[in-house]
């Protein structure tokens, strides 16, 4: 099993881990903090994606498609919001070079679109609609035999994951605010990733048996017990992404719930309990 090193995808990684320490040392020489959950968030993205794209997983990608859906998981599920998480204000202000900040800041079409992009009833769809448009037959096995089309479909779903998740961790801000309507927001998108992964485990013939045929049995495998797997991976993690968002936004509100209440009653900030800085 050979491991795959694309210069492109290595100078891309490097280039924002890069940056990334550029900015949290701007901001330690003007005397702000960046967190240690923030640093390490941002970095266990960047591991997460070079392992997807660098890894094993890719390795095994044209020969397994439980493989192939494992790349896609640790690529859409996991590191695109780690990587969002660990890019909040005050480093999202900072982790550009300025001349670029201003370029962009001129590019008014630029940025209404994102901020279009980015709402939740926009990015929602959106986000389901990358995911399911790459699993079309022609777009996936195109992708598997193209070098160019496999990289772009790697590179937009971290584009849709970004926008799925801008909304609900609204990077902008230092604190993450409590809504539940955040809830709802990860459930929907979430939802669509389980369908997906269940009408994998419901065919009873290999979806893409052109291209991967019997590939899976040199691994102990069946065509259709691969699908299965990489079907029920996509369910579990979707879940296991869901569930914990659903324990991360109710448990913010409540906290946020308690602040407002304890602002109300004049309680000064010193007093308060859990007093330790949180996302």
């Amino acid at each position: 099993m050979s491991v795959s090193f694309d210069p492109g995808p290595i100078v891309a990684l490097a280039l924002a881990a890069g940056l990334y320490a550029r900015a949290v040392r701007v901001l330690r020489c003007r005397g702000r903090r960046v967190w240690v959950w923030q640093q390490v968030a941002w970095y266990a993205g960047i591991v997460l994606l070079a392992l997807a794209l660098f890894g094993p997983f890719d390795a095994l990608a044209d020969k397994l498609l439980s493989a192939h859906m494992a790349q896609h998981v640790l690529i859409a599920d996991l590191a695109a919001p780690l990587l969002l998480v660990g890019l909040r204000t005050p480093v999202l202000v900072f982790y550009l070079p300025r001349p670029v900040l201003v370029t962009l800041a001129r590019r008014r079409r630029l940025r209404a679109v994102f901020r279009t992009l980015r709402r939740p009833l926009v990015a929602v769809p959106v986000y389901i609609g990358v995911l399911y448009a790459w699993h079309l037959g022609f777009l996936f096995e195109g992708a598997l035999r193209n070098e160019w089309l496999h990289l772009l479909q790697h590179w937009s779903f971290v584009g849709a994951s970004v926008l799925v998740w801008w909304a609900p961790l609204e990077p902008k801000r230092a604190r993450v605010p409590g809504k539940l309507w955040k809830a709802g927001h990860v459930l929907g998108a979430r939802l669509g990733g389980m369908m997906l992964g269940m009408a994998f485990l419901a065919m009873r013939v290999p979806l893409y048996g052109d291209f991967y045929g019997d590939a899976a049995r040199a691994y102990g495998l069946t065509p259709l017990a691969d699908q299965q797997i990489g079907g029920g991976l996509m369910m579990v993690v979707d879940l296991v992404v869901m569930l914990g968002a659903f324990g991360f936004f109710f448990w913010r509100a409540a906290e946020d719930s308690d602040r407002a209440e304890q602002d109300s009653l004049g309680v000064e900030p010193a007093a308060r309990s859990g007093t330790l800085a949180a996302p």
